[in-house]
């Protein structure tokens, strides 16, 4: 059984227990609510530890992993750029649709309300309106280690990001050392959350209970319209690579769809665009006519460090909390959500799928004053989004080599040898 499945049944079992105990009046419920509340803030306190560490050890490396991938060459470097400006297409995307979606189709008030109020009042601190100006001089952190020490996610950020840009201009010798050692306290810190999660049946279960003691069965309703806008917003993202391939990359809307239908069979199956990689190479190539040294080398980069979905969907987890935590979002706090995403979706270069969820979502919440309390149970009900992220990558990513693919046979390139290797093993890796 995976853990993921343990952490459902868990989720399931304490919603459940938690409302027959409340409708029943068991007397002792009220203690067993201060025990569970307990029980499930330790064992979320201990996967917040692992922030701070995480996000700067992975911003560090997913920085080299862009620098070495655009290192190789002209075709290397223009798909760098067009995943840059897809995640952050896909996260004014989510900026807009999902906001839409919970004005006119706003999640059970009842449950809301009582899921919201399982919110400490001061969780969360969310930013204050101020002037342009005021808001771009506190983007640079004067102290690093208070920054870190105060949470302060989009000041780590910005100095994860120039001090692993300017890591890449020291001597080679130095540079390996020191992208090692951030590496190693990456995979430390994700070690450290495989065992917190490891235990999480244990705390999901305590803390769901909780929220069925204080909510009922309502909480089932409003799992099920998280799951559904979830969804949809990365469907959306899905449905938009149609038209960039079709518009972009000058293919047939009948001839794309059955190049992309294998792949998006696999990763519906496995929700892993690296198991659907070699469905898609053969889609590009069999299908869509693309040249072997295109596919070859955009779509192992596109698997290693392009997840077209991840801004969108990570953005609206952040904005769904939100609304359910009753903290309004202006335009310019969803501005800094949306910068966030796209720099945590570069960075999240090597993470495996059981930390994704947590490690590149927590990091927007705090950016945009989001409390993080309820982000534990929404880890339990991932898979089914996860599935619509996944597909809507891989169509994405097949969908971007048919546009690369247009440019290189317009420059008359020939196939980058040496580079197809390269960049097959720095995507698999």
């Amino acid at each position: 059984m995976s853990n993921s499945t343990r952490i459902l049944m868990s989720l399931v079992a304490g919603v459940l227990a938690g409302t027959i105990f409340a409708s029943l009046g068991a007397p002792f419920l009220p203690r067993m609510l201060i025990f569970a509340d307990a029980v499930g803030k330790l064992w979320f306190d201990a996967l917040r530890m692992t922030i701070v560490p995480l996000i700067f050890a992975l911003v560090v490396n997913g920085v080299a992993s862009a620098a070495g991938v655009a290192s190789m060459g002209r075709l290397a470097g223009r798909a760098l750029l067009w995943f840059t400006l897809l995640l952050a297409a896909s996260a004014v995307v989510s900026a807009i649709l999902t906001p839409f979606l919970l004005t006119f189709w706003p999640p059970p008030a009842s449950a809301a309300k009582a899921l919201g109020a399982l919110v400490p009042p001061n969780a969360a601190i969310a930013p204050q309106s101020v002037s342009l100006a005021d808001w771009l001089g506190t983007l640079i952190p004067v102290n690093p280690v208070s920054a870190a020490a105060n949470g302060a996610i989009l000041q780590i950020v910005l100095f994860g990001l120039a001090f692993g840009f300017s890591a890449m201009q020291i001597g080679k010798d130095e540079r390996i050392q020191l992208v090692g050692l951030f590496r190693g306290i990456g995979d430390t810190m994700l070690v450290i959350v495989h065992w917190v999660l490891w235990a999480a049946p244990v705390g999901v279960f305590f803390l769901a209970l909780a929220v069925g003691a204080r909510t009922g069965f309502g909480a089932a309703g409003i799992l099920a319209h998280y799951i559904v806008v979830i969804s949809t917003v990365c469907l959306t993202v899905m449905l938009l690579a149609y038209p960039l391939a079709v518009i972009g990359g000058r293919v047939a809307f009948a001839r794309f769809c059955r190049a992309a239908a294998p792949s998006q069979m696999v990763a519906i199956s496995t929700q892993s665009s690296l198991a659907s990689l070699p469905a898609m190479i053969e889609g590009a190539q069999d299908s869509l006519g693309i040249p072997p040294g295109v596919a070859g080398l955009v779509l192992p980069m596109a698997v290693a460090i392009f997840r077209a979905s991840s801004p969108a969907a990570n953005l609206a987890v952040a904005i769904y909390l939100a609304h359910v935590s009753g903290i309004p979002l202006s335009i310019g706090t969803l501005a800094a959500g949306s910068a966030t995403a796209v720099a945590i979706s570069l960075a999240g270069v090597g993470v495996a799928s059981s930390v994704t969820f947590f490690s590149t979502i927590s990091p927007i919440c705090l950016v945009m004053g989001v409390p993080l309390d309820l982000l534990p149970l929404l880890i339990a009900v991932e898979t089914i989004p996860d599935i619509f992220r996944t597909v809507a990558t891989t169509t994405t990513d097949l969908a971007l080599t048919s546009v690369l693919a247009v440019r290189y046979r317009n420059d008359g390139s020939t196939s980058p040898a040496g580079n197809h290797e390269k960049a097959l093993n720095a995507g698999v890796s």
